[in-house]
């Protein structure tokens, strides 16, 4: 089953709480144009944990890409649907 770009979005902002990366009220406020070092808030290194958890969740690899490749959450999202299978 194909997932919608809203349900990506709504799985994406779970993982980000869940990870305790990104408070709750951030995250919900959150859509595809959210910036996710200046709007959400993500560092460096809770970048590369908020990515092991989308590979987990999402059965999709990063392979290749670095932190500095995603500026947007619209940027994860692609990456998640070219990839889903």
């Amino acid at each position: 089953m194909q997932l919608t770009r809203a349900e990506i979005l709504e799985r994406l902002k779970e993982i980000l709480i869940s990870s305790d990366a990104v408070p709750p009220e951030i995250c919900d406020a959150c859509n595809e144009d959210s910036d996710l070092f200046t709007d959400i808030g993500l560092s460096s290194i809770g970048m590369l944990y908020v990515v092991i958890a989308i590979e987990e969740a999402f059965h999709v690899r990063f392979t290749g890409m670095g932190v500095s490749d995603f500026r947007t959450v619209r940027d994860v999202i692609n990456h998640i649907e070219e990839h889903l299978s």
